[in-house]
């Protein structure tokens, strides 16, 4: 099992100062506002997921295109179209999924928000009654060493007085001096009593201050775990979106593969063609015999005439 790390830790040999635990309070509020951070991240990427696929879906269902398309071309663009559809309901479904991460990632925080209340209650208070505390010790430690003070200061005019002859003034010195000793006597029990409740007290701040460190560091190895899930969780969805929008191209294209191309214009040529056939036309060949055959025949033609011309004469 790891030892704790923040209970070995984040210690000051001032008892009354809190910069250990200022510090993981600090670490922790910073943690809080990450959190805070990629709440508001994935809300702000779920607006623009929906504002996409709402636009992508007017586009779609609302701009001509290809209209007037016959045919297989025609089928194409119906599936064309049926597949952008398609794709800006996967952002919009994304955007959902986006604002229900969001939505969890504010439940989580929230809820170690008031589980580090009820922690940071218990050391307020405990570092108010310490200082509290301090500041009695440090009184009774004051008066103990006036008390202290006034008592040499009672025993120094009993000496000087040792020859005096009036024996009031020295029996007032006398009865100042025993009074002053039992105001050292009360002044040291009560700075006795302030010391061993001092120590009571911090041997509890210790206490708390040990609990509330190991409390801190569950909630932070806690946090730490949601945060990279999350955020893990967050690739994963952006990853599918991508594989999902790559499928929707794929069935664009098997849709429309080239070798249907001869089979359109065949149906086209059926559908508009309204000249003639142009099978029924001689081909070339043929044309190249029927020339050279009316070539014959008038050169033919021409010899006879010159014939029965020149008998004539």
């Amino acid at each position: 099992m790891t030892r704790s790390l923040f209970k070995g830790n984040f210690w000051s040999a001032d008892i009354l100062s809190t910069v250990g635990y200022d510090s993981i309070i600090q670490h922790l509020n910073n943690g809080r506002k990450n959190c805070k951070e990629f709440e508001e991240f994935l809300k702000e990427r779920a607006a623009v997921e929906e504002r996409y696929g709402k636009d992508l879906l007017s586009l779609s269902r609302k701009k001509p295109c290809g209209q007037s398309e016959t045919n297989t071309l025609k089928r194409a663009l119906e599936v064309f179209k049926q597949q952008v559809d398609s794709v800006a309901q996967c952002h919009i479904q994304l955007a959902q999924s986006l604002r229900e991460e969001a939505r969890k990632m504010e439940e989580f925080r929230e809820k170690q928000k008031l589980q580090r209340k009820k922690t940071e209650l218990v050391m307020d208070a405990i570092h108010k009654q310490k200082s509290l505390q301090f500041k009695k010790t440090m009184d009774a430690k004051k008066n103990y060493e006036q008390k202290c003070r006034d008592k040499d200061e009672a025993e120094q005019a009993v000496s000087r007085s040792a020859n005096l002859v009036n024996p009031k003034q020295q029996e007032k010195l006398f009865v100042k001096l025993a009074t002053s000793k039992t105001a050292v006597e009360d002044s040291d029990k009560a700075y006795m009593l302030h010391i061993s409740t001092l120590d009571k007290v911090r041997e509890e701040w210790q206490s708390e201050h040990i609990k509330a460190c190991e409390a801190f560091e569950a909630q932070e190895c806690e946090r730490i775990n949601f945060f990279r899930n999350a955020l893990w969780l967050h690739v994963n969805q952006l990853s599918q979106q991508c594989v999902t929008s790559d499928e929707h191209p794929s069935c664009m294209r098997i849709s429309t593969p080239p070798r249907r191309m001869q089979s359109h214009q065949e149906r086209l040529q059926r559908l508009i063609w309204q000249g003639e056939d142009p099978s029924q036309f001689l081909k070339p060949h043929q044309m190249i015999l029927i020339t050279l055959w009316l070539m014959t025949t008038v050169c033919s033609i021409s010899n006879i005439n010159e014939t029965r011309a020149f008998s004539g004469k």
